[in-house]
């Protein structure tokens, strides 16, 4: 399997880490960590160094009830450190889902749309069809401000996949390429705790879909219940949840710690390897 995107097609054989970079000031983890300009640009090049393969750069907040942020506002935060990260030879993707940020950045040299609305937003199709781009279609109920409180479902694995299938097929009838597509389950987005470990327990049903699998568990919510640990002491849960998913399918695994997930998943591709070499 690969994910092609407007530079690069990306060899799915092995879990591929994409490093999160927000130019925020308020993100639930790192929010003001990295929202200067300088700053941004120097994190993108550490999580290179760190075994990155794609950095997805952000500059609005969508944990629950941040607040809105004009189209302006967000590409003055993202178009510098955007400007610097496409020249460093690795996949960039930008964490939007205003379609006028999406042709600034993808005219910009951007790679990649990671939309946490799956292009519903009009114009949202348009704006990434015929560009060759790849696409992330993420799972999520309502806003920021609305989307608790409509984390409601009889079967939450069958209701994300088949959202998640309407989507991909609204961008294929849009002349969005099927390589192009990956798929986002949304952890965290309009879904409780119990919800998350529903979804990931049930993942696989979703990687039966056909499009490359993109999740984000890095730090969330959910694991600091489970573990009574705060944002900053998630790493080890984090690591847990993340190899978790990729035994169920996932491709693409977006993380703030990108050393430390690299090395966990070098060790789990290598007993992998084994397994299947055995076999043989």
């Amino acid at each position: 399997m690969y994910w092609q995107t407007r530079r690069f097609r990306i060899d799915l054989s092995r879990p591929q880490v994409m490093g999160i970079v927000n130019v925020t000031p308020d993100s639930f983890s790192d929010g003001g960590r990295h929202d200067g300009h300088p700053s941004a640009i120097a994190h993108c090049e550490r999580l290179l160094a760190e075994g990155a393969d794609i950095l997805d750069i952000g500059g609005e907040s969508t944990r629950p009830h941040a607040p809105h942020v004009d189209a302006d506002t967000e590409w003055a935060r993202i178009e510098p450190v955007l400007a610097a990260a496409v020249t460093l030879g690795a996949p960039v993707s930008v964490d939007t889902y205003k379609p006028e940020v999406m042709r600034r950045a993808l005219a910009a040299g951007a790679d990649i749309v990671n939309d946490v609305q799956a292009l519903q937003l009009p114009g949202a199709l348009a704006a990434v069809a015929g560009t060759g781009a790849g696409v992330c279609l993420m799972h999520m109920r309502g806003d920021p401000a609305s989307m608790m409180d409509l984390a409601v479902y009889g079967d939450v694995v069958a209701e994300v996949g088949a959202f998640l299938k309407l989507r991909a097929q609204a961008a294929l009838d849009s002349g969005v390429p099927a390589g192009n597509i990956a798929l986002d389950p949304g952890y965290g987005f309009a879904k409780t705790a119990q919800h998350n470990l529903q979804l990931l327990a049930g993942q696989q049903r979703l990687a039966e879909l056909g499009y490359p699998l993109l999740v984000g568990w890095s730090r969330k919510r959910t694991l600091g219940d489970i573990t009574g640990k705060p944002v900053d002491q998630r790493l080890p849960a984090s690591l847990a949840a993340a190899l978790r998913a990729v035994s169920a399918g996932a491709n693409i695994i977006r993380v703030h710690d990108v050393a430390a997930t690299v090395d966990a998943l070098k060790v789990w591709t290598a007993v992998d390897a084994a397994k299947i070499a055995r076999t043989e």
